[in-house]
């Protein structure tokens, strides 16, 4: 039923022209056999579609560089990436983003750019706040030769549309600035 659902999930990205899908891996240990079975099966018929199936660390299988190079070993499949996420490092882990990234810096084909002030704190932050060291993280991505595509997950909050977008634009603007410098 996983299967038949997720294949249903796959071609409707198709359908809508998705090129990545985003798993988080599983939380409940118990789950993980099913999981990575499951993955072997999703990153075989996306690669049929031309789609790409990458794993975002959210804790549980997830959690880390360990857990996330057990996922890539488990699924064994080269259409199965990681999309890294240096803030939720830091929000499920408390670990270091770049001592995490290294070992997997090469399967690194996505990055979500989300700053995060400690273990399971806020991550609505404006970048540099927090302990994400962007600079460090890119120049690793760059010496691995990532070439792909970077999403802004969070921003500080505000109290009107406007200032959401100022401080949204703000985290957008510090990537630039910083990726023009590497």
């Amino acid at each position: 039923d996983q299967i038949k659902d997720i294949r249903r999930q796959i071609d409707n990205g198709k359908t809508v022209g998705v090129e990545f899908l985003l798993t988080f891996g599983a939380n409940n240990s118990r789950q993980y056999e099913d999981y990575y079975k499951l993955m072997q099966d999703a990153a075989a018929y996306a690669q049929e579609r031309a789609m790409k199936v990458v794993l975002k660390p959210h804790g549980g299988a997830s959690g880390a560089a360990e857990e996330i190079m057990r996922c890539l070993d488990k699924v064994g499949h080269p259409n199965f990436k990681v999309w890294f996420d240096a803030g939720n490092i830091v929000f499920y882990t408390g670990k270091d983003p770049l001592g995490e990234l290294k070992p997997i810096a090469r399967q690194v084909t996505g990055f979500c750019a989300k700053d995060c002030e400690k273990q399971r704190g806020s991550v609505w932050l404006e970048f540099g706040a927090g302990k994400v060291d962007f600079r460090a993280l890119f120049a690793e991505l760059k010496q691995a030769g990532f070439n792909g595509p970077i999403m802004v997950e969070c921003c500080a909050p505000g109290d009107t549309p406007e200032a959401v977008t100022a401080n949204a634009r703000k985290n957008r603007e510090y990537l630039e600035n910083l990726l023009a410098t590497l």
